[in-house]
């Protein structure tokens, strides 16, 4: 059972602080892949427009394909596919009206973020943190393959508000590519009188263009001892 350190939420002023956020997978970073000798980088419309032709009429040929492909070549052919992907996430879709939809329907009363979602190709992620006082809040925010979303290289963009009335902190909304195999983990947390503990994890993978909740558990105080 994974242990979670009760510092792993911090609270400065208005802002949130947080600690690197609880791991729940164990990946190996990135690494860029060179592009295959004998390569040049360029290939014609002439020789491109069947294989993909073919690929599209037939999924299943995308698949013996890389089958097929060196691991070198496979190595190369994935990190294109993830480029590609980011790259259509960030220039596709009215990001402006997702985000303001986004702050109209996915807070609560409580001020807490509901859990993420698909939206074209994007992950629209909501977060929150809602303070009483500087000793006292509540939290839920995203992170990415272990990586806190703020920080995440994954991010396409993300828009603060303050929360309306008295209470203090805010919420935001952050926007995500929809590359498969991303790992998310949706953290709840609170802090009483200085002392900071998390609450929940639910963990969330992108399978096949749809985000998949894989996991889901409460952190008891005994966890966390």
């Amino acid at each position: 059972m994974e242990v979670y350190h009760p510092q792993a939420i911090r609270f400065r002023g208005a802002h949130q602080e947080l600690a690197s956020p609880p791991r729940t997978h164990n990946r190996d970073g990135r690494r860029d892949t060179p592009v295959p000798d004998g390569h040049d980088g360029a290939m014609t419309d002439d020789v491109l427009k069947p294989v993909a032709e073919r690929l599209v009429d037939d999924i299943d040929a995308a698949t013996a394909l890389a089958s097929v492909l060196p691991d070198d070549t496979l190595r190369h052919l994935a990190a294109a596919i993830r480029d590609e992907v980011r790259g259509r996430a960030r220039a596709s879709g009215d990001h402006d009206a997702i985000i303001e939809e986004a702050f109209e329907q996915a807070f609560g009363r409580d001020g807490l973020g509901s859990g993420p979602w698909v939206s074209g190709d994007v992950i629209v992620c909501p977060g929150s943190i809602v303070a009483k006082n500087r000793s006292s809040h509540r939290c839920r925010f995203v992170s990415v393959d272990d990586v806190w979303i703020w920080d995440s290289q994954e991010l396409i963009r993300e828009e603060k508000q303050s929360h309306p009335g008295r209470d203090e902190g805010f919420k935001a909304v952050a926007l995500l590519p929809l590359v498969e195999g991303l790992a998310l983990d949706l953290v709840t947390g609170r802090a009483r009188s200085g002392q900071h503990s998390v609450e929940r994890v639910v963990s969330y993978e992108v399978r096949r263009g749809e985000l998949v909740e894989v996991s889901s558990r409460v952190v008891s105080a005994r966890d966390m001892q």
